[in-house]
């Protein structure tokens, strides 16, 4: 039997209790592929999966991780695919391991010199965003667009292509490294929420209102950006990594012809595989001819998966986060 370490989740605690245990090396179904994980994305969401409270609940004992890049080692490989350097979404998570299934529609091939954090990035934050922005917000050049968290993973990915779509982009970010960050992206305006009022400071760049919110903070955060919209605007609901659901004044809504929309990129890669596989591959080609460019994040060893995990739940991370496996 072959074995692999990994990263377990073997009873729900708050604060999380994760687990370095040698397990058995799972074989690839039919409709998937074995991965040897050179690296694993680490996300907010982890930080409630880990903890029971994620729309997601695998059974225990379970592995968390849903991103890898990582070389195909087995599978009903084809020739070319044998070895192939991709990045992937997992089967149903286990990405923080040494080895993990993917599903085969998932793969997307990259090359040898592609940063593993950038191409996590391009594989989960970039799409997010892409789809959020274009599909479900419908963004018009020449709108405002207010990102929340705009130094954080997805946020910096909605601030890049929120400028690519040609809107106005006001960030809000917490603390000047983060907010020199969203200005080095070129946001048009910068709020530092740690400064004091941002909701009189976002009414002052824009007095008519911002046409689409870009909220992964949820909690106040959300309920307060219900006072910044424009008539018609569209506040989309990305993730809650303040740590609270947000609670919507629908009142506010109903005064500007406003709608709340849900953005959850798992469930959407479920529903509509043929849409995702074609955002993900227009995100991946504007890297490669070097129209996109994801901003630096952090790796952490494997060994630190805690750590990065915990970095991500205070908020004290930019860019992407990741964690690099051991040979």
């Amino acid at each position: 039997m072959s074995t692999m370490q990994a990263w377990r989740v073997e009873q729900i605690t708050d604060p999380a209790t994760l687990l370095r245990r040698e397990i058995e090396r799972p074989e690839p179904a039919p409709d998937q592929y074995l991965v040897k994980v050179e690296a694993a994305g680490v996300a907010f969401g982890d930080t409630l999966i880990v903890r029971g409270q994620y729309q997601v609940k695998p059974p225990l004992p379970f592995t968390p991780g849903s991103d890898v890049v990582g070389r195909i080692v087995g599978g009903e490989l084809d020739g070319q695919r044998d070895g192939q350097r991709v990045a992937s979404s997992t089967a149903r998570q286990g990405g923080f391991a040494q080895y993990v299934l993917v599903p085969r529609h998932e793969v997307e091939a990259i090359g040898d010199d592609t940063p593993a954090g950038a191409a996590l990035a391009l594989r989960s934050n970039f799409p997010t965003s892409l789809y959020a922005l274009r599909h479900a917000a419908k963004l018009q050049l020449g709108e405002t667009l207010l990102v929340h968290a705009a130094a954080g993973g997805v946020g910096s990915a909605a601030l890049l292509l929120g400028k690519r779509i040609g809107a106005r982009v006001i960030a809000t970010a917490g603390g000047p490294e983060k907010a020199r960050l969203c200005r080095e992206l070129g946001a048009d305006e910068v709020v530092d929420y740690l400064n004091g009022d941002w909701v009189s400071a976002v009414r002052a760049l824009a007095p008519q209102g911002v046409d689409v919110v870009y909220d992964p903070v949820g909690g106040e955060t959300g309920a307060q950006s219900l006072r910044v919209l424009a008539f018609g605007a569209r506040y989309l609901v990305i993730g809650f990594a303040g740590g609270a659901l947000t609670q919507l004044p629908a009142n506010r809504l109903l005064l500007h012809n406003a709608s709340a929309v849900g953005v959850l990129w798992g469930e959407l890669r479920k529903r509509d595989p043929a849409l995702s596989a074609a955002l993900t591959a227009e995100i991946y080609a504007a890297f490669r001819d070097g129209s996109l460019r994801p901003p630096p994040g952090r790796g952490y060893a494997f060994d630190e998966l805690p750590q990065a995990l915990a970095a991500l739940q205070t908020r004290h991370t930019v860019g992407k986060v990741w964690i690099t496996m051991p040979g």
